[in-house]
């Protein structure tokens, strides 16, 4: 088995070259869909958040309100580490969970953790390669206000919650630089793949 894994700061590009790797066979596990599996399906997290934050981030059938539970954790460093601590090490156990079990199953897979936390979390020592992918502030902020409807500061506050870029760089075996938009990323992602996997699959 190969562990991959792809990083960068929010809304880089990192899921669009993981598409590119999954398109070529690889597994993809997704850091913002597990960390969503384990807040709706393990109740003790969901009532430590709102024991946390409040009852202002569920709906009203009691699902948990994303959005909402994002103003209110990201709006200082003290709240969103309060966060990290109440969803992290769970995310982290189910993770490993699923990569061993593919492992288990499937001994020649190609794994792709696709997530914005790996430095953070310390995850790259587990990993096989690390791409950093790099993208301006400005598209970043553009991303997310498509994409996620965010506010400037919205984004802002996501963006620089995060390890500086400079960090993760270091740390990574390859730099993806999405600058020239999706149709370049995606053949450099696939010139990466090509480098590091092609020789393993083959």
């Amino acid at each position: 088995m190969l562990i991959i894994g792809i990083t960068g700061g929010i809304a880089c590009g990192k899921t669009e070259v993981a598409k590119v790797f999954r398109e070529k066979g690889a597994m993809v596990l997704s850091g913002d869909q597990i960390g969503k599996e384990v807040v709706e399906k393990d109740r003790v997290v969901l009532r430590e958040l709102v024991r946390t934050f409040g009852q202002d981030i569920l709906s009203e059938n009691g699902t948990l309100n994303r959005h909402k539970l994002g103003e209110i954790a990201f709006a200082s460093d003290e709240t969103r580490d309060r966060l990290n601590k109440i969803i992290h090490p769970p995310l982290l156990k189910e993770l490993r969970r699923k990569i061993q079990s593919i492992g288990k199953k499937t001994p020649e897979a190609v794994v792709v953790i696709d997530a914005a936390l790996i430095v953070e979390w310390g995850l790259e020592k587990e990993l096989d390669y690390l791409i950093f992918v790099e993208s301006k502030e400005e598209d970043k902020i553009s991303r997310l206000q498509k994409e996620k409807g965010y506010s400037r500061k919205e984004a802002l506050d996501r963006i620089r919650s995060q390890l500086p870029e400079k960090v993760k760089e270091k740390k990574a075996d390859v730099v993806v630089k999405n600058d020239e938009g999706l149709a370049e990323l995606r053949i450099t992602a696939d010139r990466v793949w090509k480098l590091f996997v092609l020789d393993f699959v083959e």
